[in-house]
């Protein structure tokens, strides 16, 4: 069955962003995402927020920016909507708000379903490791001004998958457990049913015709649940990252944001003139992800098809630098910049160990700080 690729304008971003809610109390997590949306719903015209929705389960709300041409409209578009949901939060008591890959000690026996059929069903499908999603991502739409575009770029943005994944890595614990692994919400959700890495595909038609497949024998309904690390999204003419874990603080997400939007306005214009793009192969990719989540930004990654490495965090820089004129050109030249502060500074899974040593082992702690950085933004902000 054809696919349509919705016709987008070519760089064109929007931002997703997953924010936990929790009990400020005893730091776990509070299943009151369903009043929140409720109370945001009673005032917004038309009786429904247009941008602020539920997701899997009832501890979260997600924020979806409008399209913008620029990553700093985007990120002030979410700002906004994230002051929105803490007034509420706020009206409704004693509750905070965080963004991380993963809770540090919740339980996810503890964790209410948004009731909705296609959460049902997923989790009928998938039962434990479905139950087990507690997590929080940021995904990043780019627009693709052709449609045959979609795919090269893709296989392309593989390449940078493990820089993206170190960048945002915030997810060492997992039911109060100190996992060893930056981004341990990266190998939780690729257990999902089409989830994880995307096959590689020749063209616009190879993808119609795995989407057909899974769908005549019963995987998905429609090609909104291939959830891809990074996958096309026909609706809205993009290329979506959905690799991030969640970042806790404003200036973070205009960072990836930035750097997703430069590295497909780059892909684009490189295919534009007919240049190659490096695209690893699939062993390669595998890897690289798995040392990513394993050791954030200190994993050494594979950089080319000969099999050179190079540690992520020098390569990122190296990138920077790159992607510095198509900065320029989309207007998120400080956004950009933000990365190498990043670098330095390290990532939020870094800061969350640091805090918990810190604190005697109090993971209590570690969802203060969350709190703290989505509230007031890392120091120096």
């Amino acid at each position: 069955m054809p696919i349509e690729f919705a016709r987008s304008p070519r760089s064109t971003v929007g931002l997703e962003w997953e924010i936990a809610i929790v009990d400020r109390a005893t730091g776990e997590l509070a299943s009151v995402g369903d009043r929140v949306l409720a109370m945001l719903d009673s005032i917004s015209p038309g009786g429904q927020h247009p941008f602020i929705t539920s997701e899997l389960l009832t501890n979260t709300v997600e924020l979806v920016s409008s399209v913008h041409a620029t990553v700093p409209a985007a990120v002030a578009d979410l700002e906004h909507q994230l002051a929105e949901v803490r007034t509420v939060v706020e009206q409704l008591g004693d509750y905070e708000l965080i963004c991380a890959g993963s809770h540090p000690f919740s339980q996810w026996y503890d964790q209410h379903l948004t009731d909705k059929p296609r959460y049902h069903k997923l989790i009928e499908r998938t039962r434990w490791w479905g139950r087990n999603m507690m997590i929080w991502g940021v995904h990043v739409h780019v627009g693709v001004d052709d449609r045959d575009k979609a795919l090269p770029i893709l296989d392309g943005m593989l390449t940078y998958l493990p820089h993206l994944q170190a960048l945002s890595a915030s997810s060492p614990y997992w039911a109060g457990v100190e996992t060893g692994y930056a981004s341990n919400r990266a190998l939780m959700f690729q257990q999902l049913p089409t989830a994880g890495l995307p096959y590689r595909l020749d063209d616009w038609a190879a993808y119609e015709r795995y989407v057909d497949d899974l769908r005549r024998t019963g995987v998905i309904e429609d090609h909104s649940e291939v959830r891809w690390d990074i996958r096309p999204s026909p609706r809205w003419g993009t290329i979506e990252v959905r690799v991030c874990d969640g970042v806790s603080t404003a200036r973070e997400l205009g960072a990836i944001g930035a750097l997703v939007q430069c590295l497909v306005e780059w892909m684009s214009t490189r295919l534009d003139r007919g240049e190659p793009l490096e695209v690893l192969q699939p062993w390669y990719t595998r890897e690289n992800k798995w040392r990513a989540a394993r050791y954030g930004l200190e994993a050494v990654v594979i950089t080319d098809a000969s099999g050179s490495e190079r540690p992520v965090s020098a390569d990122l820089l190296g990138l920077v630098e790159t992607l510095a004129p198509v900065a320029a050109r989309l207007g998120c030249e400080r956004e950009l910049a933000e990365v190498a502060h990043m670098v330095a500074a390290g990532a939020s899974a870094k800061r969350q160990v640091d805090v918990a040593e810190a604190s005697g082992g109090d993971l209590k702690a570690v969802v203060a700080h969350l709190a703290q950085e989505l509230r007031e933004g890392m120091d120096g902000d």
